[in-house]
């Protein structure tokens, strides 16, 4: 692995907390760690987008306020999703990290997942902000991991993220290098789901991830 070709890890972290018990203080929390580590960006819940905001106003380093859409399971309407994306961004998220309807897309109802990513994209795009789609890769076969990345790229989105951290399986190195000979060199892959050490988290750098979304960021930072 040569290793020192690769950004330093706290510079592609999504440090994330999406538990549904996450309290204002754990949220503090985690700003304040997103702020010691200079993480890329933190992820939490909706909700909680304002508040982030507000703790991360006076951060000496810029550090991106993500959140999710259609979290975890991706099959609520396509207006749903797209109120709940506009919130939002109003509330101060710079990035969205959307859950591509599942259900639609193993019903092969292709034109319909990509037309509700498409005006997302465009919705985010207008904001000034990201759009990573979550695919859940642990429930796709090749051809539908070749199918889910070119309906994304179709969709223009930024980002192709692996997981939710929900599904029975996150991460795989071999799926993101499969991911990244499909998509187009200008989109980007997430990798998310179970990167608890520092060596999946380099391996799924190497594959071609250039942004990971974990909540043990703090502790793959402090890995000797």
């Amino acid at each position: 692995m040569n290793t020192p070709t690769l950004p330093v890890l706290n510079s592609v972290i999504d440090h994330t907390l999406l538990s549904p018990t996450a309290s204002e203080t754990n949220i503090r929390k985690l700003c304040e760690e997103a702020w010691i580590y200079a993480f890329k960006a933190v992820c939490v819940a909706p909700s909680y987008v304002r508040y982030t905001k507000e703790m991360l106003e006076f951060c000496p380093v810029p550090i991106e306020i993500a959140t999710v859409i259609g979290f975890p399971l991706g099959y609520s309407t396509s207006d749903t999703k797209y109120f709940e994306a506009e919130a939002a961004l109003g509330d101060g998220a710079t990035e969205l990290d959307v859950v591509m309807n599942l259900s639609q897309f193993k019903s092969m109802a292709y034109l319909s997942v990509r037309e509700e990513l498409s005006q997302l994209a465009r919705l985010t795009h207008a904001k000034g902000a990201l759009l990573k789609v979550i695919i859940e890769t642990a429930y796709l076969d090749t051809f539908e991991l070749h199918t889910a990345c070119e309906i994304c790229a179709e969709a223009q989105a930024d980002f192709v993220k692996t997981s939710t951290g929900f599904a029975p399986q996150g991460a795989v190195p071999d799926t993101i290098r499969l991911m990244r000979s499909i998509l187009p060199a200008s989109m980007q892959i997430k990798a998310s789901g179970g990167i608890r050490t520092r060596e999946l988290a380099l391996a799924c750098l190497e594959a071609g991830a250039s942004r990971l979304g974990t909540s043990a960021g703090v502790a793959i930072c402090a890995e000797l």
